[in-house]
């Protein structure tokens, strides 16, 4: 279980920031409407696509090949949408000064099916090149 931290420690890192950014009281954050509409959604699924390749980084950090099996694949998705899925319902239920929103859980299940994706067919290609 501590040799898998160790490997793990990017994703861990990036997942107390995420945790941390999205339960902060939102006259701490900037006011997205100065990008545009609709750019938390977007922060949303990058949080959660490079928590999802970070995963991934770490697997394959620990296991030195590129090589991916289905049972890794389905560990990281619930392993990213379980902290997507936590941050709403702690935004729901103990920082009421934060709204929960399904559609920032849906953003946050693209951005970990985005870097699913990236994963299974970037690193694919990358495994037939080193056969």
């Amino acid at each position: 279980m501590l040799k898998t931290l160790r490997y793990q420690y990017l994703a861990i890192i990036w997942a107390l920031l995420i945790l941390i950014l999205c339960n902060l009281p939102a006259q701490d954050l900037p006011d997205s409407s100065r990008f545009f509409e609709g750019f938390d959604k977007l922060a949303h699924t990058g949080f959660f696509f490079v928590l999802t390749v970070l995963l991934f980084y770490g697997k394959i950090s620990q296991q030195n090949s590129y090589s991916y099996r289905l049972l890794t694949i389905i560990k990281i998705l619930l392993i990213s949408s379980a902290l997507g899925a936590l941050i709403e319902w702690m935004q729901w239920k103990w920082f009421t000064y934060r709204s929960a929103e399904w559609w920032d859980f849906i953003c946050d299940l693209i951005g970990v099916g985005m870097g699913v994706f990236s994963y299974v067919f970037l690193h694919r290609f990358r495994l037939q090149e080193m056969k």
